[in-house]
């Protein structure tokens, strides 16, 4: 089976966000200076093949927490649909 999952990764609350602090900056600099906070992450696409959902669903799960994201410092969300064949 084929599926699609898009992967979301941003800080945990309570991590500083140094890119976020630079986009709020730059933001003012343009005039948009009602912008009091910005927490920058990550969006991934990827598609996979695996016996079934779950099966799939673990090894996104699994990627996210060896690669895709440090679990320390990042959460991570996912959705995981079934490609059409």
């Amino acid at each position: 089976m084929n599926f699609q999952a898009r992967i979301q990764v941003t800080l945990k609350s309570g991590v500083s966000d140094p890119q976020g602090a630079a986009i709020v900056r730059a933001l003012a600099m343009l005039g948009f200076d009602e912008v009091t906070d910005v927490r920058a992450g990550k969006y991934l696409e990827l598609r996979l093949t695996a016996q079934d959902e779950v099966t799939a669903r673990q090894r996104v799960t699994a990627m996210c927490e060896t690669l895709l994201a440090n679990p320390v410092i990042e959460r991570y969300e996912f959705t995981l649909m079934k490609e059409q064949e």
